[in-house]
């Protein structure tokens, strides 16, 4: 196997974008990944160019578009990019709609992108039918899948069994119980 058919071993992530016009600087490579592709550290992808490519990075945060990885001195450096995926986008004139709406998917875990009008997510033809039957305007679109990073993701490595045993039970299907003096209710 030659030198060109070896994989490019990605390592480490940078900080910064390598300086551009550096003297001896490899031409960049560019590597689109879905929402979901963004989350696997490891394992074998092709550069939009067709380059094999190998991550092998240490275990934490999702990659992140604009993020560059980096591997041995003298390779080229690579630009994660966001590859357009199908979503649904949900509008509503109704801003509480809105909020609803993100309410109803977030309780089934649905990954979510929230903009400041607009909500969106994979497309998923069980949900536009929950969405459209709420009232919500859906539109059908091929974009980048930028997720909110959920409550243990934002540069958090806490580990989170989500199990839905008897056992474990984190609020899904029990109402807070409701007392008319907030100053007597019992604090854990």
């Amino acid at each position: 196997m030659g030198e060109s058919d070896a994989a490019l071993l990605l390592t480490r992530r940078l900080e910064v974008a390598p300086a551009e016009g550096a003297a001896g600087a490899l031409p960049s490579l560019r590597l689109a990944l879905s929402a979901d592709e963004r989350t696997r550290l490891r394992g074998h992808r092709r550069s939009l160019c067709g380059r094999d490519l190998l991550l092998q990075l240490e275990r934490g945060s999702p990659l992140r578009p604009g993020e560059w990885l980096v591997g041995a001195i003298g390779e080229p450096a690579v630009c994660v990019e966001a590859a357009p995926e199908p979503l649904l986008a949900v509008r509503s004139s109704d801003p509480l709609a809105l909020l609803q709406a993100a309410y109803h998917l977030g309780n089934r875990h649905v990954a979510l992108e929230i903009g400041p009008s607009e909500l969106r997510l994979l497309w998923d033809p069980v949900l536009a039918h929950l969405l459209e039957h709420r009232g919500l305007q859906l539109l059908r679109i091929e974009a980048s899948f930028l997720p909110e990073a959920g409550a243990y993701g934002a540069g958090n490595e806490h580990a989170h069994s989500h199990s839905h045993s008897h056992s474990h039970s984190h609020g899904h299907s029990q109402a807070p119980a409701h007392n008319s003096d907030p100053a007597s209710a019992a604090l854990p």
